[in-house]
């Protein structure tokens, strides 16, 4: 039985929850029903709880005003896709009940559940139902109604977990997608994992919960044997330790000349491969390189990264505050954008962008990466272009932080933003800008090709893994073993006599020569069209096209 939560049991509680997270993240993951390569929820959930968690394990025996000030803080920079986002918000919430007190009681432990749910869907422009939002809500409606006849924290804390169990199973009925697939929703999913380990870090009993509604098991992937603890770390030349297992299914990518570029960006380099994975160890200063170029492997099965420089200085005492370094405005406006693959950052860069934030589908950049890149934009006004959608509302809380005017662009697509820069007109107030931008990303279709992660079943298609698939505004289009087919498919449904400019990305698992080929598909269904073929270089996705 506990009355009150003080700030060493909230530490402990969070530190429980991210560690449950990171042990789930694949299961989490596996619950993204749609099979492009990029389901990474649990993956944003776990990288987000780990920025609160490094900071919590600095302290020993912390103030509840403190830890719950430290965990907000950490969650809003560390921020990463929409699941980590709306983490971040009902735990800010969370904190803005409980930062005044000493230690909370049970209605304020309940109060405090409530105000994250309110702060999060005051957040969140169009709340959808079925989700995350959805499962928080119910479970924070069940701690208040036990926290008015019971002075337990833990008993309302379990009557939450109930609550929010109950709600879970039944996003599976609000949303038709989910049902089809029969999984729960992904965030719905993480947030009662959360719960239910804050619970039994206050208790020591273990959770016990089991769902019917879970993703199908992928067959169990055999990892090649490498012993990575044979490394002293001694005196830190790079401060990630990375870790991760890529799936081997582009058999003609050489393995030793992989290695050869981790010992450019890293040391103590660790590459071990059979025919169905390459498992890499390397110390870098920059891990999202290691991945995207693993990635040009295959999907992602497992990523570890830790950072050792905190490691070593976990201690009592709170470290210096590092003072943000903001440039100072040297014209009115400047722009930040988010993309993946060297090509595509170059048209971007050529386009007017100051400072890219390299992310995208499987890397989505956290809060505090989009803060950075805004600080150091000598500008004024400063325009963010996320293209991509789960990156968008990580953009926004970083343009709340930001002591400049910064005005966020909802592209989704790369394609958007290009298409939006294009657009932008230098002698315009910042409201035109902003409406002549998103007027002209509005304008342009965009398609992809990609293949299936996992054996599906979608919008009534049977796809198989290793599928091609075509996506048109990221959704399903088409799906074959041939990559022709699906190719030919998406020239149909994009073009029309009307299209003008058509541009051809190509990226990971395509080479110019299938470029050409695509060019001509394109170019029947779209005889009067300019088109032209660039080298993206983006990970997951083959092909991205615009069409105008």
């Amino acid at each position: 039985m506990v009355k009150i939560i003080d700030g060493e049991n909230f530490k402990n509680m969070m530190l429980a929850a991210a560690a449950a997270i990171e042990e789930k993240k694949q299961e989490i993951n596996e619950l993204n029903v749609f099979p492009v390569p990029d389901g990474d929820t649990g993956t944003n959930m776990s990288m987000t709880l780990n920025a609160a968690a490094a900071e919590l394990m600095k302290f020993e025996k912390p103030t509840l005003g403190k830890a719950v000030d430290l965990t907000s803080s950490a969650l809003l920079r560390g921020a990463r896709g929409n699941s980590g986002v709306i983490t971040s918000l009902l735990f800010r919430g969370f904190g803005k009940r409980l930062k005044e007190l000493g230690g909370a009681n049970a209605q304020e432990f309940a109060e405090a559940l409530q105000e994250g749910v309110n702060t999060a869907y005051k957040a969140v422009m169009k709340p959808t139902e079925g989700t995350i939002l959805t499962v928080s809500r119910l479970a924070a409606e069940g701690a208040l109604k036990e926290a008015a006849s019971n002075g337990e924290v833990d008993e309302v804390l379990s009557a939450a977990i109930t609550a929010a169990r109950e709600a879970l199973e039944n996003t599976v009925e609000q949303n038709p997608v989910l049902k089809k697939a029969g999984v729960v929703d992904a965030g719905g999913y993480g947030w009662v994992l959360i719960l239910e380990n804050m619970h039994a870090s206050l208790t020591g009993v273990k959770p016990k919960s089991k769902f019917s509604f879970l993703a199908p098991k992928q067959p169990k992937v055999e990892m090649a044997a490498a012993d990575f603890s044979q490394f002293d770390e001694g005196e830190i030349n790079f401060a990630y330790c990375t870790e991760f297992i890529a799936a081997r299914e582009d058999q003609k990518k050489s393995v030793d000349k992989f290695r050869r570029f981790l010992e450019t960006i890293g040391d103590c380099v660790v590459v071990v491969e059979d025919d169905e994975i390459v498992k890499v160890h390397v110390h870098t200063d920059t891990p999202d390189k290691a991945l995207a170029e693993g990635l040009k492997f295959g999907q992602l099965l497992t990523v570890k990264i830790e950072n050792m420089v905190q490691q070593l200085h976990r201690k009592n005492e709170a470290p210096a505050e590092v003072k943000r370094q903001v440039a100072a405005p040297e014209r009115k406006y400047g722009f930040v954008g988010v993309a993946a693959g060297e090509g595509i950052s170059s048209v971007l860069k050529d386009l007017g962008i100051d400072n890219l934030v390299e992310g995208g589908q499987t890397m989505n950049p956290s809060t505090e990466d989009i803060l950075n890149a805004i600080d150091q934009t000598p500008a004024e006004i400063v325009f963010v272009l996320p293209n991509n959608k789960n990156i968008i509302m990580a953009a926004e809380q970083a343009s709340e932080l930001s002591e400049k005017l910064v005005y966020v662009l909802p592209t989704k697509m790369v394609t958007q933003g290009i298409t939006a820069m294009l657009a932008f007109d230098p002698d315009a107030e910042p409201e035109q800008n902003r409406a002549s931008m998103m007027e002209a990303a509005s304008k342009v279709s965009t398609g992809q090709i990609t293949y299936a992660a996992r054996d599906s079943e979608f919008d009534g298609k049977n796809i198989k893994q290793g599928d091609f698939m075509s996506l048109v505004e990221g959704k399903l289009l088409s799906n074959s073993p041939r990559f022709e087919d699906v190719a030919r498919r998406l020239a149909r449904d994009l073009c029309s006599r009307k299209s003008g400019f058509i541009t051809i990305f190509y990226g990971e698992g395509a080479d110019e020569q299938q470029a050409e080929q695509v060019k001509e598909m394109f170019a029947k269904e779209a005889k009067n069209a300019e088109i032209t073929v660039i080298e993206g270089g983006q990970p997951v996705y083959s092909y991205i096209i615009s069409v105008e």
